[in-house]
């Protein structure tokens, strides 16, 4: 597949039309076919048929309409950044758990790159049981989260930062401010974040220590829209203590208490040996271990949009 291969389809796909495509290209219909052509070709696969409606697609022509995107976008974002590196700026990938992109990442990134104005920082989130595949073929640079547990000897991996999981509700929940045991708990709604989608941290943990049936767990693209409804009394929630204590002191929300709902977690650093981790890895690794570091990363005062690159792809289809 080429690039010219993937625009003429990525086109086709946008507008629904051939003709409008290699309008919107500046080229000759023929030239989009013989493209969209090759392409079949190579996958095997006739991408779209042409119905009295317009273009029906195949299912491999909608998984391919969303990796076009993607590897075009990939693309031009390359040549910024080779650009950018030609001036004399770099690049670090991290890798994070979920819960530590959301609750810990933003003020650790802006207190890091405020210290190098060359440096930018690209945040992409991941199952922790990916981050060893990442970091060996080289996709990211580093990956932050809980411990995987499937690290090999070939990866330098140092805890860092500890921190306790609260189970906490809205305060007119009926069990709001009462001793709970794990039977009652059991029989609750629970609203968790994207960590509980996973098999590794201290949230998956604390559930399956405490049985709670998956039918009695609903989760949400955020732990923060989880904590939304927990205020609503929708049910109770897992939360870093750090991240509700203001909501704890104003009342929003209510600490459930009783045996057995202390849960401890922690963080760790995951590069390659030093000698082969990229220099702002090898960087951020010792830095994540100063006060000032910590402090930004319980406070979260946030990144500049300009230093902050998340990576994104979006598909949407109607």
């Amino acid at each position: 597949m080429t690039p010219t291969q993937l625009r003429a389809f990525a086109a086709v796909v946008r507008l629904g039309s051939v003709k409008l495509a290699a309008a919107e290209l500046e080229v000759s219909e023929a030239a989009v076919s013989l493209h969209i052509g090759q392409l079949r070709k190579e996958l095997g696969d006739r991408l779209f048929t042409r119905t009295a409606s317009g273009l029906a697609f195949t299912p491999g022509g909608l998984r391919l309409a969303s990796r076009a995107a993607e590897l075009l976008s990939l693309q031009e974002r390359t040549i910024i950044e080779v650009g950018q590196a030609a001036q004399g700026r770099r690049l670090l990938r991290m890798a994070a758990s979920s819960m530590f992109a959301e609750h810990a990442a933003p003020g650790l990134i802006g207190l890091f790159t405020g210290r190098a104005a060359d440096l930018d920082v690209e945040l992409s989130v991941h199952d922790p049981r990916r981050f060893g595949g990442l970091l060996h073929s080289r996709t990211v640079d580093v990956a932050i989260g809980p411990n995987p547990g499937n690290v090999d000897g070939t990866l330098s991996c140092k805890p860092f930062l500890n921190y306790q999981i609260v189970v906490v509700c809205g305060p007119e929940h009926p069990l709001a401010g009462r001793d709970v045991g794990p039977h009652q708990l059991r029989d609750q709604t629970w609203l968790l974040g994207p960590a509980a989608a996973t098999d590794v941290g201290v949230v998956p943990t604390m559930l399956r220590r405490l049985n709670v049936p998956e039918e009695r767990q609903q989760i949400y693209q955020s732990n923060s829209a989880a904590l939304e409804e927990a205020r609503r009394g929708s049910g109770v929630a897992a939360a870093i203590s750090f991240a509700v204590a203001q909501d704890l002191s104003n009342g929003r929300l209510v600490r459930m208490s009783g045996q057995s709902l202390r849960f401890d977690g922690g963080w760790v650093t995951l590069t390659l040996p030093e000698r082969d981790a990229p220099p702002a890895a090898a960087e951020l690794v010792r830095f994540v271990t100063n006060p000032r570091a910590t402090q930004a990363m319980l406070r979260g005062p946030g990144v500049n949009v300009g230093r902050f690159r998340p990576s994104i792809h979006i598909t949407l289809w109607s």
